[in-house]
């Protein structure tokens, strides 16, 4: 059995999968046709994100009750700093193990557990046994339970990476640990010395507290379309969909983005994007549009089929709150274009997308069929990384 999406929709991959689906060589990413051709007797589930949310914060809210610094990493899985609450519940290592019951006990779910002296080295532990799994890593026996292991079992090492690592025969945490941090620093740049601090330990970030969030880098949509995507009109609907999307999350969050980056991928998958600067910053989806379209004139013009589409906004501020004047612009236009976005986005929040939309959208309405606001249910995958690397 195995959790995935739908492939009439084009999002058919696979998202999780249980024992047996893994022992048929099942991958998490890979698409249903490659899976089912693998095992052609594998049970598809479709998600239910909403259900998905609801266990996670509710599990969460268990780790809440004995500590203030709970702080989510992906979906799904998060830090807990108990090092502060041991003068109210007692020992560290038997409060996780209670907290851990407590999961089981009161939603049937196990949840596995690592612990140590630092995040790195905790995530780590957390994936050597599923299923209720538990175990406790000291700063001495990080050679014989973490160097033994793969190099991409550490936290940040991807595909990509393993391979550039496989290169220079490092295989597992330990070479990495051993290897020379000046010269991985040369090599990958500050990346390679984070990721040596990490495979020899050294991980000293603090688990942040509850409540606390990331200022956002960028603000962007993206979509795989049902339908592929031959003409600038049909793009021009998807953008000003993503667009619309883009603006109101920028002015929920009191936000305005100076640059704005596309990306378009065909039909073979290949992709291809490039980025413009505005005059000044905006928050607005009309401006959005037109700066998407003109680069995108400059990218495709239609030869090829598109498959998916993006964009995104980047170089944000919180303190650009006024339109720039100049000679060529009305800044009380602008302000009522944001007011007439802001009453659409109200209308689509209480009502549902299909709300209100433009008229021009609908010409070909199985393009621009989808709700990039996701109103029903929002994820937002949590990053590793908070701010500058600092080693």
């Amino acid at each position: 059995m195995a959790v995935g999406g739908s492939e009439e929709k084009r999002h058919g991959i696979i998202l999780a999968k249980n024992d047996l689906a893994k022992a048929a060589h099942i991958k998490t990413g890979e698409s249903l046709r490659d899976a089912l051709r693998k095992c052609p007797d594998l049970y598809i589930v479709h998600p239910d994100y909403d259900a998905y949310t609801y266990y996670t914060e509710k599990i969460k809210d268990i780790y809440r009750k004995y500590t203030d610094r709970v702080e989510s990493f992906g979906l799904d899985e998060a830090w807990i700093d108990l090092s502060g609450s041991q003068k109210l519940f007692g020992d560290g290592i038997e409060l996780a193990k209670k907290i851990q019951d407590e999961v089981f006990d009161t939603f049937g779910i196990t949840v596995s557990m690592g612990v140590a002296d630092n995040k790195v080295i905790a995530k780590l532990g957390s994936d050597l046994f599923k299923h209720k799994g538990f175990i406790v890593i000291e700063p001495d026996q990080y050679e014989d339970l973490v160097w033994p292991l793969p190099v991409e079992d550490l936290l940040m090492v991807g595909s990509r990476m393993k391979r550039h690592f496989n290169d220079l025969k490092i295989f597992t945490i330990g070479d990495l640990a051993k290897a020379d941090c000046a010269y991985l620093q040369r090599r990958f740049g500050v990346m390679g010395a984070l990721l040596w601090t990490y495979a020899n330990g050294l991980d000293r970030s603090e688990v942040h507290l509850v409540g606390y969030t990331r200022p956002p880098k960028s603000i962007g949509n993206s979509k795989t379309l049902v339908k592929d995507i031959n003409s600038m009109a049909q793009l021009r609907e998807v953008f000003r969909v993503l667009s619309e999307s883009i603006a109101a999350r920028l002015r929920e969050q009191n936000l305005k983005g100076r640059t704005i980056s596309i990306w378009l991928r065909d039909t073979d998958l290949k992709g291809k994007g490039c980025q413009g600067k505005f005059s000044q910053h905006t928050d607005l989806a009309r401006d959005i549009l037109d700066m998407a379209m003109r680069l995108a004139a400059k990218l495709w013009s239609g030869d090829v089929p598109l498959r998916s589409v993006g964009i995104r906004v980047e170089n944000l501020s919180d303190r650009a709150n006024y339109d720039q004047l100049d000679l060529f612009s009305d800044p009380d236009d602008r302000q009522k274009e944001r007011n007439l976005e802001t009453v659409l986005h109200e209308i689509r929040k209480q009502y549902g997308y299909d709300a209100c939309r433009m008229a021009s959208s609908q010409v070909e309405a199985q393009v621009t069929d989808f709700d990039p606001l996701g109103l029903l249910h929002q994820v937002h995958p949590v990053g590793a990384l908070d701010g500058p690397i600092r080693l």
